[in-house]
């Protein structure tokens, strides 16, 4: 702290500003905040977005075949979890679509046996 400059005000920038014949480019509306330090902030990025690490997206996308079966994971896949619970399924085929809601009691079973997919509740089927 010692080697950073004294913080001014607004008003002490802006006059020093018009006194060097600088402009003074920063919104009336933009708040200065202190410098965080970049790890923080990536590590903070990589957490919320499961970004490295295992999630149970990465999870349930691995063994998709296993849980729906072959023929049906050519036509469909899991896209992401919403709210925790509701995992959103994109199918490509009403065939398809119509096998996996009236076996979605079953899947959601399977799904609930994968590690980190307990909090699974229900499927949302898509088309797409």
């Amino acid at each position: 702290m010692a080697n950073e400059p004294h913080p001014f005000s607004r008003i002490a920038e802006e006059l020093i500003g018009d006194l060097r014949g600088v402009a003074f480019e920063e919104p009336r509306r933009c708040r200065k905040r202190p410098t965080q330090p970049l790890i923080g902030l990536i590590e903070s990025i990589l957490t919320e977005h499961q970004i490295g690490r295992d999630s149970p997206e990465h999870t349930i996308r691995a063994h998709w075949p296993a849980l729906v079966g072959p023929a049906n994971a050519g036509y469909s896949h899991a896209v992401r979890i919403e709210r925790d619970k509701r995992l959103v399924i994109h199918v490509a085929h009403s065939v398809v679509r119509n096998e996996l809601f009236l076996h979605r009691a079953e899947i959601v079973e399977r799904i609930q046996k994968l590690p980190g997919c307990a909090k699974i509740k229900e499927l949302n089927l898509r088309a797409g």
